[in-house]
Parts: C-alpha cells; structure tokens; sequence
C-alpha cells in the first residue's frame, strides 16, 4: 500500500500544473516539496529500475499471481519514468556529465518525455491507486 500511496505522490509531483489548477492551495505543500523533487526522482530512478529487474527475475509468478506481477512491472515502469522526469537536472549532472553521447541521449529522452509529462503524472496517479486496490485483492 506504500508503494501505491508513493506511486500518488510521483504522480502529483510530476504534473503540478493540473493540480494546481484544480487545487490552488496546494502549491504550499508542492512548494516545500519541489527542492527535493530532483532527489526524490533519482531515488525512484532507481528503486523502478530494481522493480522491473525484480520482476523479470519473478517471471514464474505470472503463472501463479498474473494480476500482482503485471502491477508490480507496470509500476516499477511507471516509478522509473517519473523519477527519470523528475530527476533530470541531477542525473545528467551526475551521471550523463561523463559522456558526451549519454548526454545527448538522455537530451533526446527527456525531450521525448516532456509534453507529456503531465500525462504520465496521471498515469503515476492511476497506477497507484491500483496497487492500493490491487494490495487488498486475495491471491
């Protein structure tokens, strides 16, 4: 259920725009958030590429538990868009800083992901609302 509840916030604070039109008092809250936004990617980065890797290496539970496997790959895809998107600035700084040719492919990457960050949010937001519903059904 965490995971879901973390999926939510990935979601909100990758498409503020749209929350902030539906909601205009949550730029306090989004505003003491944003300064960690670029660790808070990156920590997710992360944690979304080790859930996709855990879920290949699991491939046998498909047979077994199909709805929570595809949750659990559909969600680490999902975390490692969103801390990709959120964590740019620092993970070019960090990472793509070493190589010219990782540079301009994470350049093209983010420039892909871009317009439709917004979208992606929801989609952040969807999926996670999944896994909560999704922690409760019997296996």
């Amino acid at each position: 259920m965490l995971w879901g509840i973390t999926l939510i916030i990935l979601g909100i604070l990758a498409s503020p725009s749209l929350i902030l039109s539906r909601r205009p008092d949550a730029a306090k809250v989004l505003g003491k958030i944003t300064p960690w936004q670029g660790w808070i990617g990156i920590i997710f980065f992360f944690w979304g590429i080790w859930g996709i890797i855990s879920s290949l290496l699991t491939i046998w539970a498909i047979s077994i538990v199909p709805i929570w496997w595809f949750t659990l790959l559909i969600g680490s895809i999902m975390e490692m868009i969103l801390g990709f998107i959120l964590g740019y600035g620092l993970i070019a700084k960090f990472i793509f800083s070493r190589s010219e040719a990782a540079k301009e492919k994470g350049e093209a990457i983010i420039a892909k992901l871009a317009p439709i960050q917004g979208t992606l949010g929801i989609i952040g937001i969807i999926v996670g609302i999944w896994v909560i519903i999704a922690s409760f059904l019997p296996y």
